[in-house]
C-alpha cells in the first residue's frame, strides 16, 4: 500500500500574484527534504505561469519557518529525490561526502536558484524565522514582516559557523552580523528593520493586506525592467563577495561538521524544531 504524499506546500494564485505557503505548521514549517523539493516545484510553477508577475512566500500556522528539520518524525535525510542540479545522489555516498552533496543540492544550490528567480519575490514573515528560515526570507527580494516576528541563527551553539546560505554580512551590518551569530539570541522585527534586513514591519493583522498591496504595485511595472533590475543588484552583490564568500563559508561549515563528528561522535546536534512547537503550546496554555 502506497503511503499518501504529504502536501507540504500550498500554492494559490490571486490575480498577478502567486502565494506559496510553507505547510508544516505542526513543526513550525521546518524544512525536510520533501518540503524543500516541493517548494522548488512551486517556484518553478510560478515561473512557468505567464500571468504571475510577483511571488509571495509565507508560512502556515504560528511561524514562518523554524529552519532545517533535524528532529521531527518526518525527517528524511536518507531519502532520494529527483536531483534538481548537476550534483549526484547523496544517498549513494558515505561519510562527509553524503552530507556535502546533499547540502550543496538543497541547502545552498536551491537557495541560490531561488535568489535568481527572474520574477520579483516577497517574503511575508510572521512568528519565528530561525536558522535556515532566514535563508528562505533572504533569497526573496523584499521582506515584509509582522511586529511579532523574530529572527535568530543559533547554529554556533552546534559548533557551526552559521547556516549554509551565509548571507549574514550582507543582510546585516558586519559588526551586527557578528553579534547576531556570536550570541545566537533572537532579534526583534524592530531591530531587524533598523539594521536594514526588513523592508517594512506592520501589525500581524495587517501583514497579508500590506504584502498583497505591495505585490500588486510591483506587478504593474514592466516585467523585463523588474528582471533586469533584480539581476543588476544581485550581480553587484556578487561582485562584492556574496557568492565567493558563501562558497568559502560552506567549506568551513563542513569542516565544522566533520570536527563535531570526530570529537563528539555527532555530525549535527542542537536546535530541534520540535522544541519550538512545544514551547508555543506551553505559551498558549499559559494564556488560556
Amino acid at each position: 500500500m502506497n503511503k499518501k504524499k504529504n502536501n507540504y506546500i500550498k500554492n494559490t494564485v490571486k490575480g498577478p500574484v502567486s502565494i506559496i505557503s510553507l505547510n508544516r505548521p505542526d513543526y513550525s514549517n521546518a524544512q525536510n527534504g520533501a518540503m524543500t523539493y516541493q517548494l522548488d516545484d512551486a517556484f518553478r510553477q510560478a515561473m512557468d505561469d505567464d500571468n504571475v508577475k510577483v511571488i509571495i512566500l509565507k508560512g502556515e500556522g504560528k511561524h514562518f519557518c523554524a529552519g532545517h528539520d533535524i528532529g521531527t518524525p518526518d525527517r528524511d535525510l536518507d531519502k532520494s529525490y529527483e536531483i534538481k542540479s548537476m550534483w549526484y545522489d547523496h544517498t549513494k555516498k558515505e561519510g562527509g561526502e553524503f552530507y556535502y552533496a546533499r547540502e550543496q543540492e538543497i541547502y545552498l544550490g536551491m537557495c541560490r536558484r531561488w535568489r535568481d528567480i527572474p520574477k520579483p519575490t516577497i517574503a511575508m514573515v510572521h512568528g519565528a524565522c530561525i536558522a535556515a528560515g532566514l535563508a528562505l526570507a533572504w533569497v526573496c527580494d523584499l521582506i515584509i514582516a509582522s511586529e511579532d516576528s523574530f529572527y535568530s541563527d543559533p547554529t554556533l551553539k552546534m559548533g557551526l559557523p552559521g547556516i549554509e546560505y551565509f548571507g549574514h554580512p550582507f543582510e546585516l551590518n558586519p559588526r551586527i552580523a557578528k553579534e547576531f551569530l556570536f550570541l545566537g539570541e533572537k532579534i526583534s522585527a524592530k531591530r531587524a528593520y533598523e539594521m536594514g534586513m526588513l523592508n517594512k514591519v506592520v501589525p500581524l493583522r495587517e501583514l497579508e493586506k500590506e504584502t498583497m498591496e505591495i505585490a500588486n504595485k510591483i506587478a504593474e511595472i514592466p516585467s523585463l525592467a523588474l528582471t533586469l533590475t533584480k539581476q543588476s543588484i544581485n550581480h553587484i552583490q556578487d561582485l562584492q563577495g556574496h557568492r565567493s564568500g558563501m562558497d568559502a563559508t560552506f567549506g568551513y561549515h563542513h569542516f565544522a561538521h566533520t570536527h563535531n563528528d570526530l570529537v563528539q561522535g555527532e555530525y549535527l546536534s542542537g536546535f530541534d524544531a520540535k522544541k519550538l512547537k512545544e514551547k508555543s503550546e506551553d505559551q498558549d496554555k499559559k494564556k488560556s
